[in-house]
Order: structure tokens, then sequence, then C-alpha cells
């Protein structure tokens, strides 16, 4: 976020969201708090899925676009199929009859940015946008984040009113006494107008990014408000859970009624019921592969966007645990928690101070640090597949073509013998073997025997012939059986998630 001085004297404020799937809700937050949207569609590129995302979610928050086609002076740029691509998702641009501004330029070169800015300007004088710089304040939180110097920090902008130091400001259940006030560079302000972006220090709890933000009177009449929105949430929560079984009983009686009724059509009247799990249940459930994590970050945007990538997680191989989330640094409560659950911390952009980091090696807690979410997502998968147990795969090691069956005799026993020519790789006696006959595997098994003319031998090379002793003395060959030698690889396993990038 950042507020620009035109030349003709005017402030513009640009909430920049990040064009990546996983800042969905972030996007979506942004159509709803702004007075125009500036969709940014690279040249070469064209309309990309999100793009549609963002162009629903600005006609669904009743804000006008102005499209920035970038790029244009890459290799390869093609300006009007972007156009034409914007057409089909409903956008006609002015050239087309449209009422849609559409303007290229070049973001590298810094190419017709003076022409954008013209029309960032029409459109502001056809919204005829004005503000009361008087009465209580009203604004929406863009950011919350918890800062090592300032405490509670949340990134607001103003929309009626003027915000001073000292003013009582309540979002959502959150509430704040404004004790500083800092521009979008950092400095030291001491009012923010309508449409000034506010870092706004004093806030007893975070509020959540996209939270309304209103002044009221007094911190009497904050405690009059919280209790009503506190009254108010519990209710609907209330409503959430009943709802929520609900949909349960409706559930467990559809299955039951099923259930009744098949047992009615076998003639089953009763059917006995089992007050404990079997142990191997019980073994099962406890012994489960499973990742536990805490989570950390810079903003609530931040965690919001992870938390959404994390929703996609539905694999059964493993259960991710998300034993508790916040903004800020890494906390003693924190690595506290990781130990608990056996779990380790993914902190994203955001520090980790020398005694925290201390604390977790002591308590042997692993703390992962990035700041794209991409390599969080990596990690996180890396950590999930090593929980997983070694698959078996079988590799083959050679083939064999039946020639002949022979009996030996060992004591009084009448053994047979496969006569065989390897005729694909290597045969080794300490191998497993599968005897196929037509379609049909007949047998699966070691050896106990493996001969070259009368000696025993170990392996046997392609186009040799051997004699091969199975295990099963029951076992018969016919000419033509086909014969596998295998062995049985353990491969580390991977999560079969797949968070959509």
């Amino acid at each position: 976020m950042a507020t620009v001085k035109l030349d003709s004297g005017d402030e513009v404020t640009f909430l920049d969201t990040p064009g990546h799937a996983a800042f969905r809700a972030m996007r979506a937050r942004g159509a709803n708090v702004t007075d125009m949207v500036v969709l940014v569609v690279a040249a070469d590129d064209g309309v990309m899925e999100q793009t549609k995302e963002s162009i629903q979610f600005a006609h669904n928050a009743k804000v006008p676009i102005i499209v920035a086609i970038n790029k244009i002076d890459k290799a390869g740029a093609d300006p009007s199929q972007a156009k034409r691509d914007l057409l089909e998702c409903g956008l006609q641009l002015e050239e087309d009859g449209g009422d849609v501004q559409a303007v290229p330029i070049s973001a590298l070169q810094g190419q017709n940015l003076d022409l954008l800015v013209e029309a960032l300007a029409t459109q502001a004088e056809l919204l005829n946008l004005r503000a009361d710089p008087l009465g209580f304040v009203e604004a929406v939180v863009v950011e919350s984040r918890t800062d090592p110097g300032r405490g509670k920090v949340a990134t607001c902008i103003i929309q009626r009113g003027t915000l001073r130091k000292g003013a009582v400001l309540v979002a959502g259940r959150a509430w704040a006494k404004v004790r500083n006030m800092f521009s979008d560079g950092g400095k030291p302000i001491k009012a923010a107008p309508p449409g000034t972006p506010v870092q706004v220090i004093g806030w007893r709890d975070l509020p959540s990014a996209g939270d309304e933000v209103l002044e009221v009177e007094s911190e009497h009449r904050v405690s009059e408000v919280m209790h009503w929105r506190n009254d108010m949430a519990a209710k609907e929560k209330e409503k959430e859970e009943l709802i929520a079984i609900q949909e349960k009983l409706d559930e467990h009686l559809k299955v039951y009624r099923a259930q009744l009724e098949e047992r009615r059509r076998l003639g089953i009247r009763y059917k006995m019921r089992r007050k404990e799990p079997r142990e191997k249940e019980i073994r099962e459930v406890a012994t489960g592969p499973k990742v536990s994590i805490v989570l950390k970050g810079d903003v609530d945007g931040s965690i919001e966007a992870i938390l959404d990538v994390l929703d996609t997680y539905h694999s059964e191989e493993c259960d991710l645990d998300i034993i508790s989330y916040g903004v800020g640094m890494v906390t003693p409560n924190d690595i506290t928690m990781a130990a608990t659950f056996s779990g380790s911390i993914y902190a994203f952009n955001t520090t980790v101070p020398p005694e925290i980091r201390k604390m977790a090696t002591e308590k042997r807690v692993i703390i992962k640090e990035t700041n794209i979410i991409y390599r969080l997502v990596e990690d996180l998968k890396e950590e999930l597949s090593e929980q997983l147990p070694l698959k078996d795969v079988e590799e083959v090691l050679g083939e064999a073509n039946l020639l002949a069956e022979f009996v030996v005799t060992e004591g009084k026993k009448k053994i047979p013998v496969a006569g065989c020519r390897c005729v694909k790789g290597t045969l080794k006696k300490d191998a497993l073997y599968r005897v196929i006959r037509g379609q049909d595997i007949i047998h699966e098994g070691p050896l106990v025997s493996m001969r070259h003319h009368k000696s025993e031998v170990e392996t046997v090379n392609r186009d040799k012939e051997c004699g091969l002793m199975f295990e099963d003395e029951t076992l018969r060959f016919e000419p033509g059986d086909q014969i596998i030698c295998y062995k049985i690889n353990k491969v580390k396993q991977t999560t079969d998630w797949d968070p959509g990038f």
C-alpha cells in the first residue's frame, strides 16, 4: 500500500494485492475497500484465472474498473488479444463502445504511466468522490500485525471523519484507544483525513483484515458495544452449531434407516453392538501418521492466505493438525505448544529472536522460516511425505521361459524342477519368483536351489539354461510357462496433496 501525490496536487492511495491464487481473500477484500480497481493484465499472458476472479470481485463490490495492459515492450506482447480476452469476460472497453478505460503500459520502462494517471483522474471526476472530514471516524482494516517495538498495529484506510490521537475505535470484536499514528511510509502523523492510509497503534486485541472500524464516544461505550457484539457472536455460533448438529443427525438417521432396511431385507431384527473398539482399531487410530504444526505470520492477510491453501489438504494418508496460528514473532508459548504435540513451527515472513531459537533447540522443536508461500508449502509437503510409510515397489530382475519339467530325487522325495532359459536380465537365487501360465499367476515365492548343469549357482545370465527348485514341492510346470525374477524395494512415498500450484 502506498500514497502517491500527483502533479495536480491530488493524492491517490494504491492498495496492491498479490496475483497468486493463494491470496484470493485479499483480492476480494481489496475490491470492497477501494473506489476503483486498476486491473493489470500482462500483454504476453493475457487473461488468467485470477484476472477473471478479480473482475468478478469488482462487479460484486460495484466498483468501476480501469484496465492497465502491462508489458507491451516485451517480445510476443499482443495487447489486442488481451482486449479480446477481456471482452469475453464481460469487460467492454471504451474503444468497443463500452465504459471501461484501457491503457497500454510498460511498468518496467515507465511507458504511458501518465496516461494511466489521467484515466484515474477522469474516473475520479466521474465518481465525484467526496468524503465528510467531520464527525465520527469510519474506516476499514487492510492489514493487522504485531510489531516488536510498537505492539499491535492495524493498517486502516479512513473513509469518513478525521482520525486523531486519543480516539476510541471498535473493529469487529477488538477495540483501541489511539496511542500513535504513522503514515504508510512510517512517519508519525497527528491527523488522518478521509482517503488516508494510516497505521494505528493502541489496539487491545488485533482486529482482522477487512473489519469495519467505527469511532465511539468513550471507553464506556466500547464496553457496551463489545458486550452486544460478543452476545451476537455467541448467538450466531450457537445457531451454526445447531445447524451442524442437525445436519449430522440427519446424516446419521439416513445411514441408520438404510442399515435397518438392509437388516430387515436379510431377516435380521437386532444387531449386537460392541461397547469397546477392538485392540487393532485402537492401535491404528493411535499410531496413524500425523504432522502437527504451529503457524506464525507477519500479518493477518498472510495467515489467511496460508490457511486457505491448507484448506485444500484432504489426503487420508497422513493427518495435518494445525495446533495454533497467529500473527507476530514466534513466542515461548509457540515453542511449548509445538513441543507438547511433537510438532514443528512454520514462520512466514516473521522474525525468530535468538532466545527463541535457543529454546527451540533445547526442546527439539524445528522452526522453518520462509517469506515465499510456495516454499512453505514445499517444506510442509516434504514433512508430510516423511511421515508416510515406505512403499513396496517391484523391480523385475530377469525373465525366463520354461523348457521342460524334470524330477529329482532327494531322499525319498521326488521334487519337480523347472528347466529354464533366461531370456532377459539376470536370474538371482536370493530373489523372488513368479510363475505365469497363460494369463494366470500360479505361484509366487522364493527358491531353494538354482543349478547350472550340476553346479549350485547364485546368478544365471541371459541365454543361459538352469534348473530352478521352489519351496513349494507340489508345484508342477509345463512348457511355455513364463518365470519372472523380481525383488521388492522399499521406496519413500510422497504425499498426494496438490495445493494447486
